[in-house]
């Protein structure tokens, strides 16, 4: 079988600089992620891919490989989806990705100046990988893995398909989207354009990890209105802006913050503060599994302010709630043989399947609530959005041999 390596095309994407903005207001949130776009566009019309249609406004790739077989019998069109974008907490300009062959279970050095580390005594799960080449950074970006791991996962799968006639499948439909890291990726996603059944998302961790479940997911922004008073006049005058945003911060609960949470606990998440004394600011990420326990971390959220705007006067502090995405669950229960099957695919590659409920979100999530089932499969990346970040060359590979068993699957006579 003439089968494409999948590294090759990792080690050239995440070099293209995608790195998407919460702030910019336009979609895409950079005009960077379409250098990336018109690559993977380029390469699928080479490959030979079909349909490839590439959204010049919208930063969107779409594709087809039309079935080899031709029995008359119905079968599902299947997706595969990966998001282009990476973080914005890290830079991801200038990645410098180095291989650690035949990892030995130590530290790694990743900085010149020897102080940023990666080390099993930190990320413990290093462990796991001891006698596998490791993709790293050099300390001063992220890798980008999340997701560039699963976009090189989905054109590797594309490529050997295309290039191995007698592996026989039915419709395969392949997408990638810009602005997942934001919440966005899936806001100008064309559902007909693409014209999948059912789907998969590329965009999990630990090889063997299958996802069906995950956050429901809000951005929540308070802004403060104070009073800035000169200190040496300000008894019973000044309003501080920012003590306020720490006091709002105070109310809410210490524990339920992602240092102190796992597996199904959700969280208030700090992610940004800033301000003074007249004007202050602060924005959270509020995630539960839980729809109960997420609509009541959203009133919280919304009482804390009220409570202060008692004490301060109204108007003191203004509550903005968005939500993001919805837990993918209860859109999956009614076609479970997307997970069977994955499960069923692993086994056969002697991988064991891991049902891991997502902290955080996928486009698959989105996705599944536009009418496209989409449960998220594994990558073999690790540390996303940090300095930290690794990929497993070998399980990346087997993440290319698990898309492809899902195709030869669904090739099948149901």
């Amino acid at each position: 079988m003439n089968k494409p390596d999948v590294i090759e095309k990792f080690l050239r994407y995440v070099k293209v600089d995608t790195q998407s903005d919460p702030d910019s207001g336009t979609s895409p949130s950079t005009m960077k992620q379409h250098d990336l776009a018109k690559i993977l566009r380029d390469e699928l019309i080479e490959i030979g891919a079909s349909d490839v249609y590439y959204d010049e406004d919208h930063c969107y790739v779409y594709a087809s490989i039309p079935s080899n077989i031709d029995d008359g019998k119905k079968r599902y069109k299947m997706g595969f989806v990966a998001h282009m974008d990476t973080s914005d907490e890290v830079s991801g300009k200038d990645v410098k990705p180095r291989i650690i062959d035949n990892y030995e279970g130590t530290d790694i050095c990743l900085s010149k100046d020897g102080k940023v580390v990666l080390s099993p005594k930190d990320f413990p799960e290093l462990l796991n990988h001891v006698g596998e080449d490791l993709i790293v950074t050099d300390g001063t970006t992220l890798l980008g893995a999340d997701d560039k791991a699963g976009v090189s996962e989905i054109m590797t799968m594309a490529e050997t398909l295309l290039s191995n006639p007698e592996i026989k499948h039915g419709d395969i439909k392949i997408a990638f989207t810009p602005d997942e890291e934001i919440g966005e990726g899936t806001a100008h996603f064309d559902l007909k354009r693409f014209g999948a059944d059912f789907a998969y998302t590329v965009d999990g961790g630990k090889l063997g990890e299958l996802e069906y479940e995950n956050f429901n997911a809000a951005e929540g922004t308070i802004k403060v209105h104070g009073r800035s008073v000169h200190p040496g006049d300000a008894k019973n005058k000044m309003i501080n802006a920012a003590l306020i945003c720490y006091e709002f911060h105070s109310m809410l609960p210490v524990f339920q913050n992602p240092m102190y949470t796992e597996k199904r606990e959700g969280f208030f998440h700090l992610t940004n503060v800033n301000g003074g004394t007249e004007n202050a600011e602060a924005t959270y990420i509020i995630r539960d599994h839980n729809e109960k326990l997420f609509n009541s971390k959203k009133k919280l959220f919304y009482d804390a302010a009220e409570y202060l705007n008692k004490k301060y006067g109204i108007g003191t502090v203004e509550v903005n709630i968005r939500d993001q995405y919805f837990n993918m669950l209860e859109k999956i229960r009614p076609h479970m043989h997307l997970v069977e099957n994955a499960k069923k695919v692993m086994i056969g590659l002697a991988i064991t399947p891991i049902d891991s409920p997502i902290r955080g979100g996928t486009d698959g999530a989105s996705l599944s609530y536009k009418g496209l089932p989409c449960p998220n499969l594994c990558t073999g990346g690790y540390n996303y959005h940090g300095k930290y970040e690794y990929a497993s060359i070998q399980e990346m590979r087997k993440v290319v041999d698990i898309l492809l068993g899902i195709v030869k699957v669904y090739g099948e006579d149901f």
